[in-house]
C-alpha cells in the first residue's frame, strides 16, 4: 500500500510503501506520549526506507530521545524521530538498527489506513496515571514489548497488502 503523509501545516510531505498499514500498536512509553502521544500513546506504522519520498527535507528537526541503560545513566537513543521545526507535527521514527525500515506515526497520514481488528497495548508498564486504556477483548497487553513483530501480526492475521 501506498502511504502518503504530511505535517500540519504543510511544508513537509512524505510517501512510502507499506506492507504492513494497519494502525494497531499503541505504544504508551513516555517517549512516544511526550512526543507524539495526544491520547497518551503513539501509534507507529510499518514502511519501505528504500520507498521514502520527502518534500521539504530542510523543514524537518530530528529528535534522538536520551533513555536510561541497564545502569540507570541516561543515553542517547539511536532512534531518529522526525518532526516538522514549524508546526511540531511527529512525522516518522528511523532507526539505523534496522535501517530497510521507517515508521511513520499513523496520525501524520493522509491516505485512508485500514481498520485492524485488534490492537496491540504496549509499554503499559509506562503509562501515566491520567491515561486508562481502553482495551477491547481481542486486545493484547503487554508491559513492554511483544515478541510478536509488525510483520509478523500482519501475517497472522492474514491482513498482508
Amino acid at each position: 500500500m501506498q502511504l502518503k503523509g504530511s505535517c500540519h501545516c504543510g511544508k513537509v510531505r512524505f510517501q512510502l510503501g507499506s506492507a504492513h498499514p494497519y494502525p494497531f500498536n499503541l505504544c504508551y512509553c513516555s517517549v512516544c506520549r511526550k512526543t507524539a502521544g495526544g491520547g497518551g500513546y503513539a501509534i507507529n506504522l510499518g514502511g519501505e526506507a528504500a520507498s521514502m519520498k520527502v518534500r521539504g527535507e530542510q523543514h524537518l528537526s530530528i529528535y534522538q530521545a536520551r533513555i536510561p541503560d541497564a545502569a540507570g545513566r541516561r543515553k542517547k537513543s539511536p532512534a531518529r524521530r522526525h518532526f516538522c521545526q514549524h508546526c511540531g507535527s511527529p512525522l516518522w521514527v528511523w532507526d539505523p538498527r534496522w535501517p530497510e525500515l521507517i515508521h511513520p506515526f499513523a496520525s501524520a497520514i493522509d491516505t485512508p489506513l485500514p481498520v485492524p481488528p485488534e490492537r496491540v497495548h504496549l509499554m503499559l508498564g509506562s503509562v501515566a496515571d491520567w491515561v486508562k486504556p481502553t482495551i477491547s477483548k481481542r486486545d493484547q497487553t503487554y508491559c513492554e514489548y511483544p515478541r510478536e513483530s509488525l510483520a509478523e501480526w500482519h501475517r497472522r492475521l492474514k491482513l498482508e497488502c
